[in-house]
Parts: C-alpha cells; structure tokens; sequence
C-alpha cells in the first residue's frame, strides 16, 4: 500500500498530497480558491482541482470576434475580504491586482428620458437626487442612506462574518440593547415595501430594489435587509482592469506560492465518503486522490441531485426547482456603442418593473427587461465620453432557472428578447447590436450545462422571506469531513459573499484537523491554529 493512503481507499494518490491532513478543494470559483489559499497559508497541505482549463468559476472569458470578453461577474465590492486573503498570504493586494476605484457607481436611464448616476460620495448623489426628484426626496434618500448604513453595521458581524447563525443567534448576538436597530432593519418587510416607505419617487424605488437581483431574487419577495446592499457599494466599487479573471489567476498564483498545488481540467466524477466521512475523491479519469477533508466549491444542488457520487447526496436536502435564485441572458459583446454615454457601470430600466418578476415567476423571459451593460473597456472615471471604435460589453438580462428544461426558452423567445433589449436600449439612445456576428449569448441552458445541477440559477438558493438567509446551506454538511464554499453557501452570492465562504470553510476545516492533531495523529507541517474566519484584518 503507498505510503499516505488509508486502509480500505483502492487506486493510487498523488506524489504531493493525498496523505494525511492533506485538504481536497473542489472547484476554482472565488469560493474555492478563498478555501485553498487561507488553508495553504497556514501550512495545510492542499490540493484545488478544477475541471476547466483555468480557475475562475463564474470568472470567465469568452472569445467575441477575436477578443477576449469577460462573461462573469462584473462588480467588485468589499475589498477588505481580499486584503486579508492576500495579507494573510504575505501579499498586499494592490501589488497583486490593479484596482481603480470608481466615482460614479453606476449610471440608469429609464424610458423616460430621465438619467441619473449613483455616487460613492454621498453629498454627490443627495445632490443628484435632487436634480432628478426635488429636495424633499434627496432628504428622504440621507436618511435611507443612513438606514442602509446602520443594517450594514448591524448584520456585519452577526450574520455576514459568522459561521451561519440562526434566528435566535442573531437574537442573543444582538441583546436587548441592539433590538431597536434590529426592528429598524424591517427584518419582516420586503424589499421594494421597505424602499417605498423610505423613497417617493418610482425610479429610485426600482433602482434600489434592483439590488435583489444581486441575489438572483425578486425585490417583491426579497427581505428588506438587502438594502445594506446600497451601503456596500457606497462603501467602494473598483474596476479590475484585468477583469475578474485576473483576480482569480493572482489568487490562484498566491496559493501556488504558499505551496498548494492547482489541477486544471480535471473533474471530479465523485467525492468518496464509504462510511460517512470523507476519503478522498475520484477523478473523472478514474484516478483516487486520498483526502481528510473535502471543500466543495459547486452548487450544493449538484451535491443533492447526486452529480458528485451517492455517497455525499445526502450532504444537503435537494432545492426545490420553485426556490431557486435567477438565472440570466448573457451577450459578450465586441461591437461599436453608439448615442448614450455609457460609465463602464449603466442599467437600462424598463416601463413596468413589476410585471419583469412575474414573467420570470411564470418561466418566462422579462418583456422590457432591466438590462445592465459593463462597459469593459471604459474606466471608472464620473464621465466616459462616447468612445468611437470596437469596445468589449457584457450585457446582461434577468432570466428564469429553467436551463434543465428542454421545452423552456425555444429559439423564437429568445430572438425576441434579444430584439427586446436593443430595443429598450434604443429608446434611451444607445445604439449597440447583439448580433451573433458581434456577440456570443449565454443562455440559462448555457450556464445549466457549465454548472450541473443548477437549473442555469446563478446565485444558488432565491432569497425570500425573513429567514431565506437563514435557509442557505451552511459551511458544514451532513458528512463528516465534506465543508461547503460558494454563492450557494452561507453568507451568499456574489464574489466577495462566496471568497468569504471560503475563508469559513478554511476556518472549519483547520479547527477540525487540529482536533484531529490532539487526539493523536501526527501534526501537519506548518502547525494549525484555529482563529475565527473573520478576525485578524477582516476589517
């Protein structure tokens, strides 16, 4: 039997890891890579393995008329997540990664003619509330900014930084003192209730609770705590130059220099847990790869539908199809934008904003839908005049999860929808072709099959109703030794939601271990302590 490999686990294991204390990461999503370099930067032996030829995940490029797109994530936020990644790593993130921090949030235009930007400068934007709505209306919008605030402040360190708490942990977390601004938060409200009782003008009540859908969710049905969202991004929204991707190829090149070791196109067929406790893992190639821990960056809804073998289906309980988040339409685009002054953030508002969630509700693509453009090649600068040539343009509309439906979405829908959205872009001026000659779309089917087990739900579960968040698979899983990182995890979607999930899954893996250590097996080189996730320079 080679050495490292545990009685009763046939096949061979790899030269470098695969013996004791040696720690599988599963997938190289913001999720995973988090997991992997928190681990390998505290001397854990680890190995990520990735079945597509780059990490990333979500993160990805697309080739669009001889450029490179991004096709991923777009936004990024909470940038103290990543400098204690990197700090933690002995590596300060600006020297990782070239950030520009943004002036203007985003820019909207509704049907209307009406145009407004979004501000990290609070005085900035109660001043462009007021040109877009009156004073009164930029005096209600201080306050909620104070609101969003205070929410932030408040679920920060009881919710968002914490192994996923309960209801009644929020409770004592906060105590007697703290119930006031737990009520003000309107844990029992909607979204776009909440909003409306805060703001009188109908296009910054669709702007905000458009906040939702970062959650791939309904501002309808959505809890009224997602309006921290707002203080977030006022907090600070940075372009990476690089796109997303680059931030995930520096963390991944962290991890390789703290000593762990990256598999690129290499599936998993199965994690292995004869017993009830993980073994190790089973490559699509038919190689074993002995493992004490396995940290599974996917959607836990593919562990559910038992995409990862039956012996860690039971991980989980399944999501029902009802409660999965949106899904998306997705053009990478390298094409000519013409007539509207994109900022490298611009959404686009539809007419009825309503009845754009009750399509989705009823398996259908939005009529007029809310359309988000990333203009990939202008800066982060308060204006971006038009500018003449090719640009690269991820564009992006909200669609139903229902990419494991044959029948759902034909063609004649979707060519539709595409001339829908042009459309709504041309009443606000731009003109910007999706053609397939100048475009490539994603699809939910398209991201159904990139991500098994999904339905082509981008954000894992939908979050609605007060304890939504409270529902969201927590770090931990039925099987002992098997952790969960990811949007669909506990704290949530997003990139800086899931690197957290990782650093908790990190955190979860390595108290375990030391567990392990003290109660007789060998220590792992490097040693293992066991601090919270979150303390340090989380802050």
């Amino acid at each position: 039997m080679p050495e490292g490999q545990p009685s009763g686990f046939p096949g061979p294991t790899l030269q470098r890891g695969g013996g004791a204390g040696h720690v599988a990461v599963v997938g190289g999503g913001f999720g995973g890579l988090a997991a992997a370099l928190e681990l390998a930067s505290a001397g854990v032996d680890v190995t990520l393995f990735e079945a597509a030829e780059q990490v990333g995940g979500k993160a990805r490029r697309l080739p669009v008329a001889g450029r490179q797109v991004d096709a991923g994530p777009t936004v990024f936020t909470m940038r103290w997540v990543f400098d204690a990644l990197f700090e933690g790593a002995g590596v300060a993130l600006d020297d990782a990664v070239a950030l520009e921090q943004a002036q203007v949030l985003a820019r909207h235009a509704w049907p209307d003619g009406s145009r407004f930007d979004l501000f990290t400068d609070l005085d900035q934007t109660v001043t462009a509330v007021a040109e877009l709505a009156g004073p009164a209306e930029a005096e209600r919008y201080r306050r909620f900014a104070a609101e969003t605030a205070a929410a932030y402040d408040l679920f920060r360190p009881v919710f968002i930084e914490a192994p996923r708490p309960t209801p009644l942990d929020v409770l004592l977390k906060v105590g007697l003192r703290g119930l006031p601004r737990l009520l003000a938060a309107r844990p029992a409200a909607n979204l776009y209730r909440a909003i409306s009782d805060l703001l009188t003008d109908p296009r910054l009540r669709q702007l905000f609770g458009r906040y939702a859908t970062y959650c791939g969710s309904s501002p309808f049905a959505a809890p009224a705590t997602l309006m921290l969202i707002a203080h977030v991004e006022r907090m600070g929204v940075w372009r990476v130059p690089g796109g997303m991707q680059s931030l995930a190829q520096a963390m991944a090149e962290a991890f390789e220099r703290c000593g762990g070791q990256i598999r690129l196109a290499a599936p998993i067929a199965a994690i292995e847990a004869p017993d009830g406790r993980i073994k190790g893992l089973r490559l699509a190639s038919g190689e074993r790869v002995a493992a004490e821990a396995v940290v599974f960056n996917g959607d836990a809804g593919a562990l559910a539908a038992g995409l990862l073998g039956p012996e860690v289906a039971r991980a989980v309980p399944s999501l029902p199809r009802h409660r999965r988040s949106y899904s998306a339409m997705v053009w990478s685009v390298a094409a000519e934008a013409r007539g509207f002054p994109l900022s490298h953030h611009t959404v686009f508002f539809g007419p009825d904003y309503k009845r754009e969630f009750d399509d989705m509700g009823q398996g259908r693509l939005p009529r007029d839908p809310t359309t988000y453009i990333c203009a990939l090649d202008r800066g982060a600068g308060p204006e971006t005049p038009d500018a003449p040539g090719i640009e690269r343009f991820h564009v992006q509309v909200n669609a139903p999860a229902v990419g494991d439906d044959p029948t759902a979405l034909g063609p004649r829908e979707i060519e539709t929808c595409r001339q829908q959205t042009e459309a709504l872009m041309q009443t606000a001026g731009l003109s910007l072709s999706l053609a397939p000659e100048t475009s490539t779309l994603t699809t939910p089917a398209g991201f159904h099959q990139r991500f098994p087990g999904t339905g082509g739900a981008l954000y894992g579960e939908a979050t609605y109703g007060p304890f939504a968040s409270f529902r969201r698979a927590a770090t931990q899983t039925r099987i002992a030794g098997l952790y969960l990182a990811g949007g669909s995890a506990h704290p949530g979607a997003g990139v800086p939601m899931a690197a957290l999930s990782g650093r908790l899954a990190a955190a979860a893996v390595r108290q375990a271990l030391a567990s392990t250590r003290r109660s007789g097996r060998g220590a792992i080189s490097g040693g293992i302590s066991t601090p919270s996730a979150t303390t340090g320079s989380m802050g």
